[in-house]
This record gives C-alpha cells, structure tokens and sequence, in this order.
C-alpha cells in the first residue's frame, strides 16, 4: 500500500520538476506518443471481482495458523512451529484484493460513472457484494495483527490504525447494510465465481459473518444481553437467513489449468507439511471418519520437532488432506455450514437467543457435525453421537500429540467436561484445515488444551497469540504502528494479546 504511495508521489514530484525546467509548451511536443492505443482506461468491474474471489481461499490455506493451532506439522523446516518471531507484512491485501474491491465500491456510487458500470449488474448488488468480501478479509486481518488501518486505509495517505474492537464494531455494520442494500429486482453481478450473482446467498453469508463474529467476542461480552448477543441474535432473526446446509456453503471451485487449488499448489513437488498427530490423535480417539479425508492414512506427524529430529520421521505419514480432496480442481470452503450450526449451539448454550433451550441447542450440534461429514462426502457413522462425542456425556481424548521425541507434554488433552467444551472441539475439527480460523478459535476457547512444543525457540515458549507488524510498516508508518501497540497488552510481540482475546 505504502509503496503504491510512494511511487505515486514522486511520479507527481518529477511531473512539476519538468513543467518548471522545460515549459509547458514543451509537453506539446511529444503528441500522442505516451498513449497506448491497447490500454484499458475503465476498469471491467466483474474482471477485478473475479480475481479477488479466485484468491481469496488463500485466507483459508494459510499454513501459520494452521501450525500455530497443530492442525499440522513442519516435516523439515521446522522453525515456524517452534515459534521463531517472524515480522509479517499486510500492505498486499490492501494494494491488491481490498483496493479491487474499493474500487467496485467507487465506480458503482459515483454518479460520474455508476450508469456505465451497470453492465456489470445493479449498483447496489455490486456494492454490497464488494462490502461483504471487504468485511471477510478485513476481519481475518484484524485477528492475526490486532490494530490495523481501517477508516483511511485505501486512500492516498499514510493512514491511521484502528483499534480491533472498532474495526469489529463496524464490520458489522458494513454486514448489516450491505444486506440491506442488495437490489433484488435489479442484475446480478457479474464476474461472481462463487455464488453466481445469487443475492439471497450473498446475504446469508453476511448474516453468517455477523453470528461467527459475534461468537468471538465471548471473552469480551460474553453474556446474554451483551453486545455480541444481541449482534448475534439480530443476525439469526434477519429474514434472509443464515448459512445451514451445505448447499449455500462459501465455496471456491478451482477449474484446473492456471487456476489450480492452493493445496495442491503447496504439495506440487513438495512434502514440507504433514497432517500432525495431534490431529490424527483426536481423529482416532474419537473413531471420526474424517480422518480419511483430512490424509492419507492415521500415521499423523510429530508436531513441534526440531530439524534433526524431524527429518528421521519414517513415512509414510499424511500430508495436509487426502490426495482426493487436494486436486487441481478440488473446491475449498471458506465458510461452511457445520462451522455455523456449531456456532448457534455455543449461542443457544450460552442464552444468548431466549426461548432456545438446550434441546435446540443439542439438535444444531448434532446437525453441524452431519454437514461437516457431508462437507467431506461422508456420512455420519450411527455411533458417533453416542460415544466421545456425545453431547450430554462426551468425554473427548484424554491424550493427544505425544510422541517419543517428547515435544509435546503429556497434559496436551482434548477431554471435554461441558456441552461448551463439546461445541468447541467439534468446531476445531470442523474449521480443518483452515488455519487462520482454527487458531482463531484455539485463543478463544481453549479447546483443546494443546501445549506448546518442548523444543519452542521463543523466548516466553509459548504458542503465539497474534502476528507482529512487518518491517516495512515500522519504517513507512511508524506512527500508525506506534497506535497498533498501543492497543495490545504486551507490545509487539507474537505473546501479545488482542483485544478479544484478552
């Protein structure tokens, strides 16, 4: 974002300088010679729409979070997982995806250019769609960093950094109002590769955003009548709906050739992440069928292990989901309908939605867990329920990831001793292998209680809570970044909690 400025300014610096020296009669001489003739001078809107929606499962395949919330193991490059402090950038999202979309949102409400862009479907349809995938990335952000720009980003200055609660106060606002705004006797967007202009799916993703963010919040309002109970139920009660089968599923679909699934993309040549075992433990412990499609066999990797240890491992061990879930055209889901339905059960447990009781609450779980299966073309084994996973009486793993390298202490559980707790854990199996939302949930919930490798390179040992902010922010916005730690308990450091998680 920043560099993007930077160019633009001294493009603008040497403009002047060459009016001062040379005339401005002078410019005359060169005619039409910088013009290209090939040059697209207005943007095709449904082409950037497209390209944000094409990459935009990578927030669901990054491999961090997923390390950081033992989803899976480093088979020999090991230093993410034992913790080394690695400042990470964000500027990307904003010159790239988010400025894509901010230009959607521009060209649709200027009245100078809106009438032409209606070739790309109704303003307001184009608006909101762009508003919601705007909130999606945004969100993902502020919960890997903390503070981060918000209200100046995407515009030409240095911006501010917002704190995390008011960047989620008006997330869902931005959800909310986008809802409202769609046209349904207007066109669809164009240029929609995920839900194909379909308006009622758009906005049961946004009231879906609403409810798992809500959900978020439990440490910070966590009773009824708090904030993220009445966002939540607001969100519920909205008439449009709520994601609840598989069929309005947020979901990517790669076509192949260029366009290939970022899970076969990371294995394309390469063996660098395994399925952990402290994965394939809970699996197991649990007799869950999704073990088939999360690898390729139960022989889960050690997690945690330093290089020398890690590099002995004997294969065959399973890399990050089964061969016929990581195709060049297998689809990938960003938000599902299991991860929502788990999330109406912790609410309904909770009393956040009066008059639910936990009846209701038991029907959402047991319906979360069969949409996940389903996710993965299963089907729910007839003693599932019944057994460690039950929801009265579950008692979970008792021990999970331990292995004769000792990185993981033998307290690492996944034992579950409340209808919360069972929520929880069934909501990390369900996120798989989305990494930035299962980490996500790790700091929230607790569930399962993972322990950090014995091998940990950081100096406090533990698992980090949150991302620190990049070089290249420190150096081009110190003042925003001074902000950013201003609203976190700890500093900069990967120890550092945000605001939610506080």
């Amino acid at each position: 974002m920043y560099k993007i400025i930077h160019n633009k300014i001294t493009a603008i610096g040497l403009s002047v300088l060459l009016l001062a020296g040379t005339g401005c009669s002078k410019i005359k001489d060169f005619g039409n010679t910088n013009v290209n003739p090939g040059g697209v001078t207005k943007p095709n809107l449904a082409a950037l729409l497209t390209n944000v929606e094409s990459g935009i499962a990578g927030y669901a395949a990054s491999t961090r979070g997923g390390l950081y919330c033992q989803y899976y193991s480093e088979t020999q490059y090991t230093e993410t997982s034992l913790y080394a402090t690695t400042p990470l950038e964000f500027s990307g999202n904003y010159s790239g995806p988010l400025m894509d979309l901010q230009n959607i949102i521009n060209r649709n409400s200027d009245p100078a250019t809106a009438a032409e862009n209606t070739a790309y479907g109704s303003n307001k349809n184009q608006i909101a769609v762009a508003r919601i995938l705007k909130a999606y990335q945004f969100w993902t952000m502020t919960d890997r960093w903390g503070a981060i720009p918000y209200s100046e980003a995407l515009q030409l200055n240095v911006p501010k950094y917002d704190t995390q609660e008011s960047i989620y106060k008006d997330l869902f606002k931005e959800l909310t109002e986008a809802v409202a705004q769609f046209d349904d006797n207007g066109d669809p967007v164009k240029g929609d590769i995920i839900y194909g202009g379909s308006n009622a799916k758009w906005k049961k993703l946004a009231n879906s955003l609403r409810m798992l963010m809500a959900i978020r919040l439990t440490k910070v309002y966590p009773s009824a009548g708090d904030y993220a109970a009445t966002q939540f139920a607001a969100a519920v009660a909205e008439p449009s709906g709520y994601i609840s089968t598989n069929d309005d599923n947020f979901t990517v679909v790669y076509p192949g050739g260029p366009f290939k699934n970022p899970w076969y993309n990371l294995f394309d040549g390469r063996k660098d992440y395994a399925e952990s075992k402290t994965m394939t433990d809970l699996l197991s412990g649990l007799g869950d069928s999704r073990i088939s499609a999360f690898g390729a066999n139960t022989n889960g990797f050690p997690y945690g292990l330093e290089r020398a240890d890690a590099t002995t491992v004997s294969e065959p061990w399973p890399l990050i989901l089964s061969p016929s879930n990581r195709l060049q055209t297998s689809p990938i889901v960003i938000v599902g309908a299991s991860v929502v339905l788990l999330s109406y059960a912790e609410a309904i447990e909770r009393g956040w939605l009066p008059g639910l009781t936990t009846t209701d609450a038991q029907a959402a779980y047991n319906n979360g867990i069969a949409q996940s299966f389903a996710q993965w073309g299963l089907s729910l084994p007839g003693s599932y329920l019944s057994g460690n996973a039950n929801y009265s009486a579950g008692v979970g793993v008792a021990a999970i990831g331990q292995n004769s390298f000792g990185s993981i202490p033998a307290s690492s559980s996944a034992t579950t001793t409340s209808k919360l707790q069972r929520i929880q854990l069934q909501k990390y199996i369900a996120l798989y292998p989305d990494g930035t939302q299962g980490w996500c949930e790790w700091r929230r919930t607790g569930v399962p209680g993972l322990k950090a490798t014995t091998f940990a390179t950081s100096t406090s040992g533990e698992i980090p809570r949150r991302y620190t902010y990049g070089t290249n922010e420190k150096s081009l916005n110190a003042a925003g970044v001074a902000q950013g730690i201003a609203d976190l308990t700890g500093g900069d450091t990967q120890d550092a909690r945000v605001w939610w998680d506080n």
